[in-house]
């Protein structure tokens, strides 16, 4: 199947999902983007995107219809290690879609101590961060098995892109970690997470998950010295470990203490090529379209 559906829809229809929906209206897919602000709802508009808002912290009346596709983008809450907003959503469907395509996370993996891996990892995720996602890949796997629903997970990285340059936290002078303690770190352009989901979406196997990741990690510390570099910037300072640990917050340390390299041979497998195969190529691109 290289087509899409009539309808599709995808909920947490932000930056990534908005690359998704031109992809699929150019497929022939009516796409429905569920958002909660009203501006987030005026930008779909713009873009031939159908609005639907929804609050989903609050309680939902039943929702009749359902798309051929559902594509789940939205995040789970910020704390806790359940995603109780994925759970609520499902529930209110009368009418289960064909597929749902749910975007997780490699945190679930856990730290690998800088290992290659593939989707066949043990999921044993050191944060509440990625404790979260693999709840949510556990509630919409029930949800399959319990509706016929064919369910299929994205496991994502670092996602990089237009107006995704950590040009903020360098001019801050956040710190990074020296070389010998930085952690391999996985990345992906936002247009090839984009390709992938639809990839995934009209090829994948009922019930796989899939790394979504340009198979060329570098480590954290290198990420942000290039951007240092690309932008102009004055290099970031570098600190140990320990020192680490004391100064910076427990959201960025979450990141700090996991190394992976992740291999994303399935999804290659269904004719998936990223159009940005490493951080060098994807860089260069954001800065010459600056």
């Amino acid at each position: 199947m290289n087509s899409a559906p009539a309808e599709s829809w995808i909920v947490g229809c932000g930056d990534i999902g908005r690359r998704l929906a031109a992809r699929l209206i150019t497929a022939g897919s009516r796409v429905v983007g569920w958002v909660r602000s009203d501006q987030g709802a005026t930008k779909l508009e713009a873009l031939g995107i159908v609005p639907r808002s929804v609050d989903l912290d609050a309680e939902m009346a039943s929702i009749d219809a359902a798309p051929a596709w559902l594509f789940w983008f939205a995040p789970p809450p910020n704390s806790g290690s359940t995603d109780p907003r994925l759970a609520r959503f499902l529930a209110a469907l009368r009418t289960p879609p064909q597929r749902l395509i749910y975007l997780s996370t490699s945190a679930v993996y856990g730290d690998c101590g800088g290992a290659w891996i593939d989707e066949d990892a043990a999921l044993n995720p050191a944060s509440d961060r990625g404790r979260r996602r693999l709840d949510a890949e556990r509630i919409a796997h029930d949800y399959g098995a319990r509706s016929g629903c064919e369910v299929l997970i994205l496991r994502v990285p670092g996602i990089y892109g237009p107006g995704r340059m950590p040009e903020a936290r360098l001019r801050a002078g956040t710190p990074i970690l020296r070389a010998q303690d930085s952690p391999y770190t996985n990345r992906i352009h936002a247009d090839d997470l984009a390709t992938a989901a639809l990839i995934v979406a009209q090829r994948g196997a009922a019930g796989a998950a899939y790394n979504v990741a340009d198979g060329a990690p570098t480590t954290m510390s290198d990420y942000f010295l290039r951007c240092a570099e690309r932008l102009g910037l004055p290099p970031p300072p570098q600190i140990s470990l320990a020192q680490a640990q004391q100064q910076l917050p427990a959201s960025i340390m979450s990141f700090l203490e996991e190394s992976k390299r992740l291999r994303s041979d399935r999804l290659r497998a269904l004719g998936w090529t990223p159009r940005y195969p490493d951080l060098e190529s994807g860089l260069a691109k954001l800065i010459d379209s600056r």
